[in-house]
């Protein structure tokens, strides 16, 4: 059974942050405030079906890593354990890849530190400050929230790439950019 949290962040997730996120405005969310965002694609291990999980990240010697906020029951971690090929649309690129739990407890904890710098406020307000914390009090939080690391096998074509819908946004952009720069240079010289 989900908890009320839980859904409303299952909600916020598929109708707010995903949709930007697809579209290509992964650079407009990634604040000091909200941290960076990517969205984890993963294989419904009934359905078969892609799903999607947006999640705060780091990038750690080459490759992504992310942590389960819900631990171990977080559906997309589960997904990602039956099936390690996984996609990740960061805000600059698509990617394909493999993903392995860091079970090494040094590797773990020096990740988990990185991500709950890397993840923004929120991060910070809920665990408190994770620089300040004993290795002893990190590795109960790690056995807690496991860690995800995914190693990149493919590029692959993301929005800003040629033909993506990035491209077709930042064309509307530019053209309103246009559109407004010369109504105003228009009503100046009407003004004169």
């Amino acid at each position: 059974m989900l908890t009320p949290l839980r859904k409303t962040f299952l909600v916020l997730n598929a109708w707010l942050a995903a949709p930007p996120i697809r579209a290509g405005g992964g650079p407009l969310l990634s604040t000091p405030l909200a941290g960076s965002i990517l969205l984890l694609r993963t294989i419904g291990r009934k359905s078969g079906l892609v799903r999607e999980a947006p999640l705060g990240y780091t990038v750690i010697d080459g490759r992504v890593v992310v942590v389960t906020g819900y631990g171990r029951g977080a559906h997309w971690f589960l997904k990602a354990q039956a099936d390690r090929r996984v996609e990740v649309l960061l805000p600059g690129a698509l990617i394909a890849g493999e993903a392995v739990e860091i079970t090494q407890p040094d590797q773990a904890r020096a990740a988990f530190r990185a991500l709950i710098q890397s993840m923004g406020v929120v991060a910070r307000l809920t665990l408190g400050d994770i620089r300040a914390k004993s290795d002893a009090e990190v590795d109960r939080l790690v056995s807690a929230f496991p860690i995800l690391a995914i190693t990149p096998t493919a590029v692959r074509p993301g929005p800003f790439d040629p033909g993506g819908v990035g491209t077709r946004i930042n064309t509307a952009l530019w053209a309103a950019l246009a559109a407004a720069t010369l109504a105003a240079a228009a009503s100046r010289r009407r003004n004169r």
